[in-house]
């Protein structure tokens, strides 16, 4: 089974680094940011590697997730996350949350952002306008979403979780139909 971490290298101390992967400019590379790593991202990128398995480009792709802090760093995804995920017919059990570094800016095509905090975020991390042009945030891609921002739904109660991943199962399905063509051999 393949989830974020899949193509993703352990280092010899356990912790889980990406920069072999994101260093492979044949594969186009999309990292989703949340806050902490455990919510919304490996939400969006969950559902983003099944859309690309389901329409046969997953090997064109390398999809990450991080947070902007290190507050659940090596942890699995929250457990509300995993309990939405796996209702609606995903797996991350495989996940681990990350923390998102400055020079990822220049290795990955696109970084997505859920809200304009995050957004903001990884703007001061930008060191050049073709860095700060990969950042955007997913509801940019939903032409009918009426914020610009996803919910977090870590202070929320569970049945949130669900709410959360259908607003981004919708976003995500939009971004993957607008990169979609490109990827195709």
């Amino acid at each position: 089974m393949r989830g974020p971490l899949a193509t993703c290298a352990l280092r010899h101390d356990g912790w889980v680094t990406i920069e072999r992967e994101i260093g492979d400019a044949t594969r186009f590379r999309v990292c989703f940011v949340c806050t902490g790593n455990i919510c919304r991202s490996p939400m969006a990128a969950t559902v983003f590697e099944q859309l690309a398995r389901r329409h046969g480009v997953a090997d064109r792709l390398h999809v990450a997730s991080a947070g902007i802090s290190d507050y659940h760093v090596g942890e699995t995804a929250d457990p509300r996350t995993l309990a939405a995920l796996t209702e609606a017919g995903y797996d991350a059990v495989h996940h681990r949350a990350k923390e998102f570094k400055a020079q990822w800016l220049e290795a990955f095509d696109l970084v997505i952002a859920f809200d304009r905090g995050q957004e903001r975020a990884l703007r001061s991390l930008a060191r050049s306008e073709e860095q700060l042009s990969k950042i955007r945030l997913l509801l940019a891609f939903d032409p009918e979403a009426t914020v610009p921002d996803v919910p977090d739904p870590y202070y929320s109660e569970d049945a949130f979780f669900g709410t959360v991943l259908r607003q981004i199962e919708t976003a995500v399905g939009r971004l993957f139909r607008q990169i979609q063509p490109a990827l195709r051999p």
